[in-house]
């Protein structure tokens, strides 16, 4: 059987799944840690993934090879391909001041969404550019090319040294700031506007299914993708599917073939790696809400869930925002946590497990309603990430977001997403293979609007 390798080269850690290319079946994983921190010397991405590489078995016997990473990050390259400085990665915010400039000099946030889809925030490539020109111009000026952290590995896996080699997919190319998903083109008056004028070589967008050439032991890569898009690959989300992920932070992101346009900067217009559209939305607030409330009943995951459970739906009243790192969606950085409606008659343990379950649901649920206010159609979700283990989350979710919830079997969908793209380009077809995706569980509840209807009111005082 033909082998195709995975890599998934995240904030956190860079894992390697070795799958069939025919079934899927893992035949071999392994995985290492990443330095923490908002900036990385990309050299310590490639030592981890080669320690990876090794601990799962070694390439030799691989056909095919596909990256996905973690998506925005800045790794500039001088002319001969050296890294300049340490990569900028997504959750670095340094560059927030930088966003709210570009978004005055296009004329505001509806500008941009008509032209990328995208609306600065300090996240995206485009404002990391910008805090370069203006805080670092030396390194501005050495940048002879800017690629993402997906790109950068995929070409140290082709053994190049060439930048003019460099390759990237859409779905990564979308989240720079200046690449529109919905005509598949970069945009260089927005890469120059970002970068003071300058307009580095970027990376060539290939097809979902397109070679990026091989390495130098004879095995195909793959485009690669970023990591919304792999993680989506590997789930087999199709038209019509909504994945939320609950991690850290909260994503929604909806698989549909029109490409949004929402002024508010909420959704996000990128693409998957299929050569569709993957309107997108993100939280700053996800399973760690349900910790720390946890924490603060002193009880564990089990006895938290088993405390939500036997609330009533609505909690007797009780509310929870749950913006206890600020939020992004909507844009509030500065805003708090807070518990509305307590009485004497409200305020116990169980209620309060409940209003956390059904508060950090809501949020989400905010994000599907933004994502269906750009006529973008969500029949199915699916729930994935650490908090779909909770049995409370699980249970409750369909009653808030009034629809069937499609619980899968956990596993490392961005690695399993760039092992399925890797054994497409092996394949040569059309379409990706037809890799079978384990659900442990549908969930149906009745729909309880009225939670919805408390929280959107709660979360109005918020707002104002």
């Amino acid at each position: 059987m033909a082998l195709v390798a995975g890599i998934d080269s995240s904030t956190q850690s860079c894992k390697v799944l070795i799958c069939d290319a025919d079934t899927g079946q893992i035949v071999r994983s392994a995985s290492s840690p990443h330095p923490e921190g908002t900036e990385v010397d990309p050299e310590l991405w490639w030592e981890a993934l080669q320690r990876t590489i090794t601990a799962a078995g070694g390439f030799d016997d691989v056909a095919a090879v596909s990256v996905g990473a973690q998506q925005h990050g800045m790794v500039c390259l001088d002319a001969a391909g050296t890294v300049i400085r340490d990569a900028l990665l997504w959750n670095d915010t340094r560059s927030a001041e930088a966003a709210d400039q570009l978004i005055d000099e296009l004329g505001g946030a509806a500008a941009w969404a008509r032209r990328v889809g995208v609306v600065p925030v300090a996240s995206i490539t485009a404002t990391k550019l910008r805090w370069l020109a203006d805080h670092e111009p030396r390194n501005a000026e050495a940048t002879a090319a800017v690629c993402l952290p997906h790109d950068w590995l995929t070409w140290r896996l082709s053994g190049s040294s060439d930048i003019a080699d460099l390759c990237t997919d859409r779905s990564d190319a979308s989240g720079t700031g200046y690449f529109s998903a919905e005509s598949d083109s970069y945009q260089n008056d927005l890469l120059e506007l970002a970068f003071r004028g300058r307009i580095p070589l970027v990376p060539k967008v290939l097809g979902p299914s397109a070679s990026a050439g091989s390495t130098p032991q004879g095995a195909v890569l793959g485009p690669g993708a970023g990591d919304n898009a792999a993680a989506a690959l590997g789930l087999g989300a199709a038209t019509g599917d909504c994945v939320v992920s609950l991690g850290t932070s909260g994503v929604v992101s909806a698989v549909g073939t029109a490409a949004p346009h929402d002024p508010e900067g909420i959704v996000a217009g990128f693409a998957d790696a299929t050569g569709r559209q993957l309107p997108l939305v993100c939280t700053l607030n996800g399973a760690p809400v349900l910790a720390a409330v946890a924490a603060m009943l002193s009880v564990d995951f089990d006895e938290f869930d088993r405390l939500a459970l036997t609330a009533p739906a609505g909690a007797d009243g009780l509310v929870l925002i749950p913006y206890f790192e600020g939020e992004r969606s909507p844009n509030l950085p500065k805003a708090t946590g807070a518990l509305h409606g307590v009485t004497t008659r409200n305020l116990n343990s169980a209620n309060i497990a409940r209003a956390a379950v059904e508060g950090l649901l809501a949020s989400l649920a905010y994000c599907i309603d933004k994502i269906t206010d750009q006529e973008i159609e969500v029949e199915r979700i699916i729930l994935v990430g650490g908090g779909a283990r909770s049995e409370a989350v699980r249970r409750i979710a369909p009653a808030v977001f009034g629809r069937v919830v499609h619980v899968p079997t956990p596993a490392e969908y961005v690695a399993l997403g760039a092992a399925r793209q890797a054994a497409w380009v092996l394949s040569g077809q059309e379409s990706p293979p037809a890799w079978s995706v384990g659900v442990s569980a549908s969930y149906e509840a009745g729909p309880t609007p009225q939670v919805l209807e408390r929280y959107r009111a709660a979360q109005q005082l918020t707002l104002r």
